[in-house]
């Protein structure tokens, strides 16, 4: 009986992983003047005078030529600074580090950076606290997404594109001057459109106003009067306004690109349009219209529907996600379980927290929550909103303004916009490895003895205290991402099914580390299966032979970079064909409960897995 499938493996499996992945120091902090350093206890096993462990300390530092250095100062209880003789930069700093690293005396070794003061835009609606949803949690409330040290590590980058599949974007609003790319307008039904024609390459935003006259009508049946809502404008700004300019707000992405891609017009947007703007997005072929082509590698969809996720939509994100696309969606606003298309597979579906972290009345929720992020508390609540870019214009643009709004569509974004910063300190991160690692670094739910527990099925009237059941693993913080996006890649070229008694390849070449590092070791293992021998299971490229059986084996690649930085990913291969095994595949205690380990951790990555998106 076949357990696992080839696909489900590598997202279930480096969430574990990376919670053995070692810190990374912000890459800018390349100035250090020494090592902090704390050696081995005695061999022994003996107390060592302080004079000894000078004299330990000095005999490591003349070993990694640091000679001329000044005498080791303690820094704690056990760590002591061996300065050098003068400030060190850039790799001349590693290879101190890895020098004394080596020395087996040498339990651990760190240098001793300067450190800057956290980044802090000067945009006034950031400077005056009105952004709360960026800062600290310190400093905005326990649900801020921990962006200054964040930002330290990275502001984003010009390659990153983060496609916005709404409504369009004002291209003349001065806080998103330079940020917006050409995108592409996908309205195919001219009564939606509203601009006058259908598909076309211009994805501004003309107004999506309904007149109390246009409302319930034969061409806009159970739809309300409604001025224009400027929605595409107000997410592309939460993720890459221009930022530090002394204008407006400020954005996830300092430096993130934003690629409108219009298919929401007047009553909202047609399902057919929304996938095809999927796929346009990430690259892939609509019929009639050209190739995007500058393909988003992060997609915002925040849309949703009443009803459970359907074939068109599931296609679409398998196919963005085999292109390397990430769909992040809102969860919904209907303080009931996850829709389409947030309870699709592959998608990181977000839902809104309020500044105190509690999950908002409205946002809805299950196990199949990927995040939780700043959404406002709506209109039945209390407390701040979050602010973007907007108009004034009821009908079509006028007055290029800030606006406050609230909702799931608009805690989306933001996640959005985390995932394009991990791209840009690690571009060779998978859709799957960046759900993952945004997850694992993820911080705990506060509680409020004030407000219930929310339960799946009983939905609360108010604000509810969320658990990992209703609301996922936890609040956003982009300093934990990005820390985690720091990790190697480990990228195993996909097996899939052979016939029994095969020699397959077990390919790892495709790992990669962050800029500035590289892979030092592989290592294969066996988790699952019959026991075969792994060859050269010590390089990028292994191989195995297969008994002539049917049955399923389940590979592990563990991958460290020179930075001591650890990530593993796993390949499952199935053979057909052959003589029946009888046995399920191996015998004995051990191998028995990694199997039921293996088997357990599908069923509960096939309820994680439905990450999903919904309607502001």
């Amino acid at each position: 009986m076949r357990i696992l499938t080839a696909h489900l493996l590598p997202a279930l499996a480096l969430g574990t992983a990376l919670l053995t992945s070692l810190p990374a120091r912000a890459t800018d902090a390349t100035v250090a003047r020494g090592l902090i350093v704390t050696l081995k206890a005695p061999s022994d096993g003996g107390r060592e005078s302080p004079q000894a462990t000078r004299e330990r300390l000095r005999a490591v530092a003349a070993d990694a030529g640091l000679g001329g250095a000044q005498a080791p100062m303690p820094v704690g209880p056990g760590a002591h600074l061996l300065p050098f003789a003068a400030p060190l930069t850039g790799t001349a700093v590693q290879d101190a580090e890895r020098r004394v690293r080596l020395n087996p005396q040498v339990a651990s070794v760190e240098p001793d950076v300067r450190l800057k003061r956290l980044a802090t835009p000067n945009d006034p609606y950031y400077t005056d606290g009105i952004q709360w949803h960026l800062r600290t949690p310190a400093e905005g409330g326990a649900a801020a997404l921990n962006l200054p040290p964040a930002w330290e590590r990275t502001r984003g980058s010009a390659a990153q594109v983060v496609a916005v599949v709404d409504s369009g974007a004002l291209y003349g609003h001065p806080d998103l001057a330079g940020k917006l790319l050409p995108g592409y307008d996908l309205i195919s039904d001219l009564d939606t459109s509203n601009d006058g024609d259908g598909r076309d390459p211009d994805a501004s935003d003309p107004g999506d106003w309904i007149t109390s006259s246009e409302a319930g009508s034969g061409r806009y049946p159970l739809c309300p009067a409604e001025d224009s809502s400027w929605h595409g404008s107000f997410i592309a700004g939460e993720i890459a306004a221009a930022t530090h300019n002394g204008v407006g707000v400020a954005g996830v992405g300092w430096d993130t690109r934003v690629q409108p891609v219009r298919v929401s017009g007047k009553c909202g947007a047609w399902l057919s349009d929304v996938v095809e703007g999927i796929r346009w997005a990430a690259g892939l072929p609509v019929s009639g219209v050209p190739t995007n082509p500058t393909p988003a590698r992060v997609i915002n969809v925040s849309f949703g529907g009443s009803s459970s996720c359907n074939s068109a939509y599931q296609t679409a994100i398998d196919d963005a996600g085999a292109a390397g696309s990430l769909v992040v969606v809102a969860a919904g606003n209907e303080n009931g379980a996850l829709t389409r298309p947030a309870d699709c597979a592959g998608v990181l579906a977000v839902g809104a927290a309020r500044q105190d972290g509690l999950k908002t009345y409205y946002s809805s929720y299950g196990p199949n929550v990927g995040i939780m992020a700043p959404g406002g508390p709506g209109a039945a609540d209390t407390g701040p909103r979050l602010y973007s870019t907007s108009n004034a214009g009821l009908r079509g643009p006028g007055e290029h303004i800030y606006d406050s709004k609230d909702g799931t569509s608009f805690a989306s974004p933001l996640a959005a916009g985390v995932a394009a910063l991990m791209l840009s300190v690690n571009p060779a991160l998978t859709p799957a490895q960046l759900i993952s690692r945004i997850q694992s670094g993820a911080r705990p739910f506060p509680s409020s003895a004030a407000y219930p527990t929310c339960r799946v099925g009983m939905p609360a009237s108010s604000a509810c205290n969320c658990t990992r059941e209703t609301c996922g693993p936890g609040l956003l913080d982009a300093e934990g991402a990005l820390r985690l996006a720091l990790s190697p890649s480990a990228v195993i070229a996909p097996i899939g099914s052979v016939p029994a008694g095969s020699t397959v390849t077990l390919d790892g070449r495709g790992s990669a580390a962050v800029a500035g590092a590289s892979i030092a070791s592989y290592q294969w293992s066996q988790v699952s299966g019959s026991p075969v021998g792994i060859r050269d299971a010590g390089a990028p490229v292994a191989s195995v032979s297969l008994p002539d059986a049917r049955g399923d084996w389940v590979f592990r690649l563990l991958v460290t970079d020179s930075e001591g930085r650890a990530a593993d990913n796993y390949v499952t291969v199935s053979t057909f064909g052959g003589d029946v095994d009888e046995g399920g595949g191996t015998t004995g205690p051990a191998w028995g409960a990694g199997l039921w380990a293996l088997a357990l951790g599908a069923l509960w990555h096939r309820r994680t897995r439905r990450r999903t998106a919904a309607t502001s």
